[in-house]
């Protein structure tokens, strides 16, 4: 293997910062090495920085995209933390049903799952609402999942799952509900991944085409960015909100001191954030 130089470190961990805005201090030494060793056999770089010029002359930007499939953890599982789940099958689905329901024409749900890995997140949702609302054809439902790393979209848009991913937060009657049996695996069913889009995205580029969303899902990815990115980040994610939507974010994360006009509200296990309400007159 070989070893991240002290003398290359500052380089290499502003060139992975500059590519997908994750910081990585000196601790994360053994990360760097332990993920990109492949690629410096591959690319036959003898060190890193010299790995580091290599990706900075690839004007295909080839190698940056399999730098960040590689550095990105893309550590998921189905249902993973089950609080988050129960909050959307018992309070904000609720919720916003109610409150549109006095629209008449089919009522439409946006979720966006803004770091979905390999889309395990986004399927735990759709089957989430599937479940919660049974009569689908009053329901104009839409998931969003994004991320940053080609090679996850590619994963979550196909929709297939080894045994050991299928073993990792599913029952067997939701398998058996949700999903057929392939020569790769496992497939969602065709009625779950209708519900469900794909693409990639950098969460520090502009977002602000992607529209307005009801519910925003953005769990453990803030946690690798500095605090003023990630002040940018859930700046940027409030304005894609619903003045009455939900975030979500992970179960050690908190947006105290970073993001004001959201405020934090507690459901039994899940915290979750709201707009404030505007200041009185």
């Amino acid at each position: 293997m070989i070893h991240l130089q002290p003398q290359e470190r500052q380089e290499v961990t502003q060139y992975i910062y500059s590519i997908c805005s994750i910081a990585l201090d000196q601790s994360k030494d053994y990360l760097i090495e332990g993920r990109l060793n492949p690629l410096l056999e591959a690319t036959g770089s003898k060190s890193f920085a010299q790995f580091i010029g290599r990706a900075k002359e690839d004007r295909s930007g080839a190698l940056n995209r399999r730098i960040i499939d590689e550095i990105t953890t893309n550590e998921t599982l189905f249902f993973r933390d089950a609080a988050p789940f129960d909050l959307m099958r018992y309070k904000i689905i609720p919720e916003l049903v109610d409150r549109r329901r006095a629209a008449g024409a089919r009522i439409p749900i946006r979720v966006w799952s803004a770091a979905c890995s390999t889309g395990q997140e986004v399927y735990s949702l759709a089957i989430v609402l599937k479940e919660t609302l049974a009569d689908s054809n009053r329901y104009d439902i839409k998931i969003l999942g994004t991320d940053i790393s080609d090679q996850a979209v590619a994963r979550a848009s196909g929709g297939y799952f080894s045994d050991i991913e299928m073993g990792r937060g599913l029952g067997d009657a939701v398998r058996a509900r949700y999903f057929t049996p392939d020569p790769k695996g496992w497939k969602i069913r065709d009625e779950i991944r209708a519900m469900a889009t794909f693409k990639r995205l950098n969460l520090m580029s502009d977002f602000s085409g992607l529209g307005k969303f009801d519910v925003v899902f953005c769990r453990n990815v803030a946690i690798y960015f500095n605090e003023k990115d990630r002040a940018s980040l859930f700046n940027r994610i409030e304005q894609r909100m619903e003045r009455d939507g939900y975030l979500v974010i992970g179960a050690m994360e908190s947006l105290t001191g970073i993001c004001p006009q959201l405020e934090s509200r507690r459901h039994v296990r899940s915290v979750f954030y709201q707009l404030a309400a505007p200041a009185s007159r």
